[in-house]
């Protein structure tokens, strides 16, 4: 049995989350770069080449790469045979409280969703998945998750008549409802099967999926290429202002669920692809 302490999960987690918050992820820099060479709009190629200059002054500058510094999302796979000596939760916030005072990035959490707005001052507490797998490693993946996009997020019970053809629908619906709302060009996460919050949860997983990665299932794999290429030809383009660079990449993580029901959710995520990992 391995024992990791929970101080060197809070200085990975700090780590992770200046990260993510300043330096792009690579395959997002170059994904944007490519979409600007092969983008017919005018105005949608001078937004993508906006962004690429953005990432470039946030790297060098240390400046956050959007003024929405998110809310903080971590998931957390524990080995089986690892022991994590201390109060898992608090490391995780202590780490990101470090993260967010030290790199001068925006505190947007409340303490309470209705009665109390008043801002934590430190963006904690972060929201935590758990989950148990085989090994002597835990792997921390860090999300700094925005909100324009957050709010454009939805969830509907399909049932098992309305089929394939209703799952794609309602995607397509989400994407076209948001527009320019989630700062396109996205990375569009669906999470289907499971119970009503495992599919959101399913959708933010399916986001921390690197955009070259391929579904291992042939089905899934297929139904990702023609939903990216679907919405692609819905016109909304980059930043909202028309074009065909309207995603980047559709990622869908699917879970059995019950006989009655086809729970699905749309997550997405701007070009501000804020995400980071480790493994201890």
């Amino acid at each position: 049995m391995r024992t990791i302490q929970t101080q060197e999960i809070e200085k990975v987690v700090a780590d992770l989350f200046l990260q993510a918050n300043y330096n792009i992820e690579p395959e997002i820099e170059e994904a944007v770069a490519a979409a600007a060479k092969s983008e017919t709009s005018e105005v949608g190629r001078f937004v993508l080449e906006q962004l690429s200059e953005n990432y470039k002054i946030a790297r060098e500058e240390k400046l956050a790469i959007c003024q929405d510094t998110g809310l903080a999302v971590v998931f957390v796979d524990i080995g089986e045979d690892v022991h994590i000596k201390g109060n898992l939760q608090k490391a995780i916030d202590a780490g990101i409280r470090k993260a967010y005072e030290e790199g001068y990035l925006r505190k947007s959490v409340v303490k309470d969703p209705l009665f109390d707005r008043t801002n934590t001052g430190d963006n904690t507490p972060a929201v935590v998945y758990t989950r148990f797998v085989p090994g002597d490693k835990v792997e921390i993946l860090a999300s700094a998750k925005g909100f324009g996009c957050e709010n454009m997020s939805r969830t509907k019970m399909l049932i098992p008549s309305d089929g394939l053809e209703g799952v794609i629908d309602f995607i397509l619906e989400t994407v076209k409802i948001a527009g320019p709302n989630t700062c396109p060009p996205s990375v569009v996460g669906v999470g289907v099967g499971g119970t009503i919050d495992y599919a959101a949860m399913l959708s933010k997983r399916a986001l921390m999926r690197p955009l070259a990665d391929e579904h291992p299932d042939s089905n899934y794999r297929q139904l990702e290429k023609d939903l990216l290429e679907k919405i692609n030809e819905l016109g909304i383009g980059p930043g909202g202002f028309g074009g065909k660079m309207t995603s980047l990449g559709v990622k869908i993580e699917a879970y059995p669920t019950h006989i009655a029901s086809i729970p699905v959710c749309v997550t997405m995520c701007c070009h501000a692809s804020r995400h980071a990992r480790a493994v201890l």
